[in-house]
């Protein structure tokens, strides 16, 4: 049995590796291609461009490997198939469901790969490349409006009209209400730098409203205390899809606190905790079809059906979250709603080919 397990091991495992390193390349030439179009603006050259399709990297390995890990063990059980090393292991006393709990422990691992890469190292290396990006060709983060960034922070209003790589905010704009909504205070600053927990704000002009008078002071820096942080600034350098749960989390609290939607933060967060589990779901969606007997085109078959049926799972992916923010779905329904629909026609392949 473990000579059976490393063979099936050693086998799956390598042609998973392929197809996840063909996938990378494509998926890197594309950037490649799409970046040229930017190069020369500022300081981007040949080696920044190179610098972030290298940096985007991780992001593509988080989103292909489910797709690696069904088109390679289809591929593999394919090949056992067609020279009939499966049917001997069936004979040889192995069931189907044997050979998925073999299978099973293999997925396991790409799950954990997945998880770790998507929490530990797209985020980091996503962030890194778009704050390399932005600087280099002298622009500003994607702007939420015409006048900049608008965020809700308790009784106050901020406004920032350009928020810089480093998530230093230039022209900013405080406008502080009462309880009672009356406008009591605005604050104009050049700069706006976090530091030490707190906000220093530079060439400062600040209006007061009163009943009877309107005082109006000037100051070189004051000290601003606010719940926003850089590290909820980092929404604006990435997409929520490739933002660690950590963060999604803490962003999902911020937006709660100030009352605002947080629909499609939390069916990113929870696609965080679910799409890990799609490469056990990929294994068992393979399993019924490298019980199908081969022509010699079947290898071919087997990589095209496969890459078919990742790219419709990427698609339903994204469709049931869009579907999901437009219709007021469950979070956890429109994260969850793909990889369960794929759960169970793998399960319902494998029943009819163990009744067969």
């Amino acid at each position: 049995m473990k000579i059976i397990h490393h063979y099936l091991l050693k086998e799956i495992v390598g042609n998973i590796l392929l197809v996840m390193l063909a996938l990378i390349a494509m998926f890197s030439f594309f950037d490649l291609i799409q970046e040229l179009d930017a190069l020369g603006k500022g300081n981007y050259g040949l080696a920044q461009v190179l610098l972030f399709v290298l940096l985007s990297a991780p992001g593509h390995v988080y989103e292909v490997i489910p797709v690696a890990v069904l088109v390679g063990t289809m591929l593999t059980l394919g090949l056992l198939s067609r020279y009939s090393e499966l049917i001997i292991l069936r004979v040889s006393g192995l069931s189907i469901f044997n050979i998925a709990v073999m299978l099973l422990k293999i997925s396991l691992v790409f799950t954990l790969i997945t998880f770790l890469i998507g929490e530990m190292i797209t985020p980091i290396s996503e962030k890194m490349a778009q704050r390399m990006r932005i600087k280099a060709t002298d622009s500003v983060v994607a702007q939420e409006f015409r006048s900049g960034l608008w965020v809700k922070d308790g009784n106050n209003f901020i406004n920032a009209e350009e928020v810089l790589p480093d998530t230093s905010l230039l022209n900013l704009h405080i406008y502080e209400f009462d309880d009672q909504a009356k406008l009591v205070r605005t604050r104009n600053a050049k700069r706006a730098e976090y530091s030490h927990g707190k906000w220093l704000l530079s060439d400062v002009s600040e209006t007061n409203f009163s009943a009877n008078a309107v005082e109006v002071r000037q100051y070189t820096e004051v000290n601003w205390q606010s719940l926003i942080r850089p590290e909820l600034l980092n929404v604006l350098l990435i997409m929520p899809e490739k933002m660690s749960a950590l963060n999604l989390y803490s962003y999902i609290r911020h937006l709660s606190v100030n009352k605002q939607k947080t629909t499609r933060y939390e069916v990113a967060l929870w696609a965080k905790m679910i799409y890990p589990l799609a490469c056990i779901v990929m294994v068992l969606l393979a399993l019924p079809f490298g019980f199908v007997q081969q022509r010699a085109s079947g290898a071919a078959n087997k990589i095209f059906l496969g890459i078919m049926l990742g790219v419709a799972y990427q698609v339903l992916n994204r469709v049931s979250a869009h579907l999901g923010l437009l219709n007021d779905w469950p979070p956890l329904f429109s994260a969850m709603m793909p990889t369960v629909l794929f759960l169970l026609a793998g399960l319902t392949m494998l029943y009819f080919v163990e009744r067969r």
